[in-house]
Formats: structure tokens, C-alpha cells, sequence
């Protein structure tokens, strides 16, 4: 199917994208959507004839356990709502720990990369079968961004790739972003990826800007698309015709004539690169597959991804192999992730806090897991600071509590009842 070009619909530009002129479709984030109705801007826009994909963040296909049957439910509700040609979500794990690992669950917020290794391969395959099972309309995958690489992988990206489009027959969705994003990061060359990807493969293709800080590439979707990851789109171009293109901004949304001229540049990119020579080089052979392979795949990945999570969350020593600065790099992005996130769900709280409340959260996260959602952790949050008598400004503390009591329904805990809670779930490993 055609998609043309589209870009990333937000409800904070929602009023901007219907009046960008030249759009074919839009990809709206599926966890931020209804199961039983739509945005009033996503139903005018589907009145206009304008397709709409669902774009999955919370799956966590290349996670250890299976998926779970809700969200993909879930999933697949908002696909029949949007009358979706096809669904997408992501090439990473989100959460890790529980009964395969036999340790406690622990919540990234964010997209991790998973190993390139045969395990995972097999773990992912699977997923990926369990999902297209119920899903009503196909699905495409997206490779991701990362800070970090994993120690003894068996596989490039794009034979890790290749073999899973052989083995599940999925789509994918390509971003162009991310793949410099591993250029910068772990000095992969975006060329021999995509010379090593089945292009034909392709459902459609991100495009999207990032920021470079102390030789570290940040996958931001918050700044403008620079030339660099134009230019990944081009030698992306000059091998295949994408059925699709899609601008991406999930922060610090720019005025809309900002967003019209990265959408132009776009176009631009792929006129050129399409008038150019076509780069046709043989995709290499699948890498071969160990002649000798050993049952519990997923058991080995639970573990090995739960050391890798552990060690970015709670503070846990780093497993071996990994960079430690850039485990370092990566915690703190979460942190701060989390910390973003958090100031959004409960506004309140920077409000009360002022400009100490970042750094009393990212105190507060260096080793305690998210558990429950960033609802509950804005409330564990409050909770810790009113235990430990902060803020000191006493009006701001009696604001504090005035909204931890409104949302927990309940006294904050004394100190004490603190410390006996701590003891105990040390106690029962929780």
C-alpha cells in the first residue's frame, strides 16, 4: 500500500497537522488513544481521507515473555477504530524480570535494544507470531536508537533483521534516524545496514532530529532533522521506493511553517535521491545459524535482560561487557525520561517543588525501580520526600502533602513505617 507522505499526529499540534497542506497520513501512538472513540482532529482527518496507523511503545515483542494478550487487545481495538491498513510497534524490551528470571518485575519507560544474539532472535520470532496471531491487519517493526550495545551479539542489525523478515514474513519500519543514531553511538555504517536489509520489506520509513552531546547521538524527536539523517534517507531512497515517509516530533513542537519546511526538506531528499543513480548492491548471505543450538532461549534471555535493567534502574552492579560510561549515559536518560514524564502526569509537583524538583527526582529514581506507572511514582516520590521532612520551605511541604493526601486518601507514612516497609520487602525479595 501507498502511504505517501505523513507525519507524527500529537494532540499538542493536532490543530497544525490538519492544516499542513500535502499530507497523506498520520501515525498516532496507540497508548494514547481510546479503544472505543477517537480525537475529534483523527476523526475529521479520517473524514478528509487521510489514513491513520497506529504505532505501538509498549509491547516489548523483544522482551523475554510472551506478549501480553491485553495489549495486543488493545492494540488490535484501535486498528479496527482507525480502520488501519497495518499496525506498528518496536524491535526492543520494555520491561523485564518476574517468573522467568525469578526476580521482581522492573519497568524501563523506555525502548532497550535486545541482544543480536541467536537467543533473542528466537525469543523475538516467536513474539512476533503470537502477535501477528491477533492482530486483525499485519504489522511492521521499527528498529531502534540505542546508547548502548551488548557484549558477545552474533549478528549485525541487518542480518538480525533480514532473518527475522525471513523466519515471521513482517514488515518493517525503517528509521532512518535511529540508524544514525548507531552510527554516532556504537559506529555502525548505515550504508552496510541497509545494504544488508530487505528492503522490499519496508512498510514505510521515520524520519526525525535528535541532538549531539559529548560524542553521545540523542534520539530526542524533539529538535529539527539534520542533514546527516537526510542524508540516510537518501541512500535509503536511492536502493528502494518506500511506500511511505513520516515526520516524527513528540516534544518542543515547533511553530507549524518550522514543521511545513522539514516536510519540504523531506520531499526534497527523496526527489533528489529517486533522480539519482540507483544503488543496487547483492544483500550478503543470511549469517549462518550455529550448527549446535540449545534449549532455553528465553530463559537466558530473561536473565541476561534483567542484569542489563537492574543495573540501569536500581542501581545494581553493571553486568560484564558493558561499556560502564555509557550504562552510566543510558540511566541517566531514563531518569530523566521518567523524571519529564512524571512533571507531566503531575504538573503539581514541579509547581510545588520549583527548580529543586528535578534534582529531588532524579535523587529519588538513581535506584528505585518504577513500579505501577508514573502516576504511582509521582505519589512514591512525594511520599519519600514527605517522609524525609523535605521540602524545608514549610508552606511548600504543607502544599505537598495537602496533594499527597488528596490523591493516596490516606496520612503520608511516618518515617518509621517507612523504614519497617523497606525492611520487609527486603525481606520477601520484593
Amino acid at each position: 500500500m501507498k502511504l505517501g507522505i505523513g507525519i507524527g499526529w500529537r494532540p499538542e499540534i493536532a490543530d497544525a497537522v490538519e492544516a499542513l497542506p500535502g499530507i497523506d497520513w498520520v501515525e498516532a501512538v496507540s497508548e494514547n488513544l481510546c479503544t472505543d472513540h477517537l480525537p475529534e482532529s483523527l476523526v475529521r482527518l479520517r473524514e478528509r481521507g487521510v489514513t491513520v496507523v497506529p504505532h505501538g511503545v509498549s509491547l516489548g515483542l523483544g522482551g523475554a515473555e510472551r506478549p501480553d494478550p491485553g495489549r495486543l487487545a488493545g492494540l488490535a481495538a484501535r486498528a479496527g477504530l482507525l480502520g488501519a491498513p497495518l499496525v506498528t510497534e518496536h524491535i526492543a524490551f520494555v520491561r523485564a524480570g518476574g517468573p522467568l528470571s525469578a526476580s521482581q518485575p522492573l519497568e524501563a519507560g523506555h525502548l532497550l535494544p535486545v541482544p543480536r544474539t541467536w537467543d533473542a532472535l528466537d525469543v523475538l520470532c516467536e513474539n512476533v507470531r503470537i502477535a501477528q496471531d491477533s492482530l486483525p491487519v499485519p504489522l511492521a517493526l521499527e528498529n531502534i536508537a540505542a546508547l548502548i550495545s551488548w557484549p558477545g551479539e552474533e549478528l549485525t542489525e541487518g542480518q538480525f533483521l533480514a532473518e527475522l523478515v525471513e523466519r515471521t514474513g513482517v514488515r518493517l519500519l525503517i528509521d532512518v534516524a535511529n540508524l544514525h543514531t548507531n552510527h554516532v553511538n556504537r559506529g555502525e555504517d548505515p550504508a552496510t545496514e541497509l545494504d544488508e536489509l530487505p528492503v522490499e520489506a519496508i512498510a514505510y520509513v521515520h524520519v526525525a532530529g535528535g541532538v549531539e552531546k559529548d560524542g553521545v547521538w540523542h534520539d530526542t524527536h524533539a529538535h529539527p532533522v539534520t542533514r546527516p539523517v537526510l542524508d540516510v534517507l537518501s541512500g535509503l531512497r536511492s536502493r528502494v521506493d518506500p511506500p511511505g515517509v513520516l515526520l516524527e516530533r513528540d516534544d518542543d513542537f515547533p511553530p507549524a511553517e518550522e514543521l511545513a519546511g522539514e516536510l519540504a526538506a523531506i520531499r526534497s531528499t527523496l526527489a533528489e535521491a529517486a533522480s539519482g543513480p540507483r544503488t543496487v548492491r547483492p544483500r550478503p548471505a543470511l549469517a549462518p545459524e550455529p550448527s549446535s543450538r540449545t534449549a532455553g532461549g528465553r530463559e537466558r534471555t530473561a536473565v541476561a535482560q534483567t542484569a542489563l535493567l537492574s543495573a540501569l534502574v536500581a542501581g545494581t552492579p553493571a553486568p560484564d561487557g558493558f561499556d560502564h560510561r555509557r550504562l552510566g549515559v543510558q540511566s541517566h536518560a531514563l531518569a530523566a525520561k521518567r523524571a519529564d514524564v512524571v512533571a507531566k502526569v503531575a504538573p503539581e509537583l514541579p509547581g510545588i517543588l520549583g527548580d529543586g524538583y528535578r534534582k529531588a527526582f532524579l535523587a529519588y529514581a538513581r535506584n528505585r525501580p518504577m513500579s505501577g506507572g508514573y502516576r504511582r511514582d509521582a505519589l512514591a516520590f512525594a511520599e519519600l520526600l514527605l517522609v524525609e521532612g523535605r521540602p524545608d520551605d514549610e508552606a511548600a511541604r504543607r502544599r505537598l502533602t495537602l496533594w499527597w493526601q488528596d490523591r493516596a486518601g490516606s496520612r503520608p507514612p511516618r518515617r518509621a513505617t517507612r523504614l519497617v516497609r523497606s525492611a520487609r520487602a527486603a525481606l520477601l525479595g520484593k
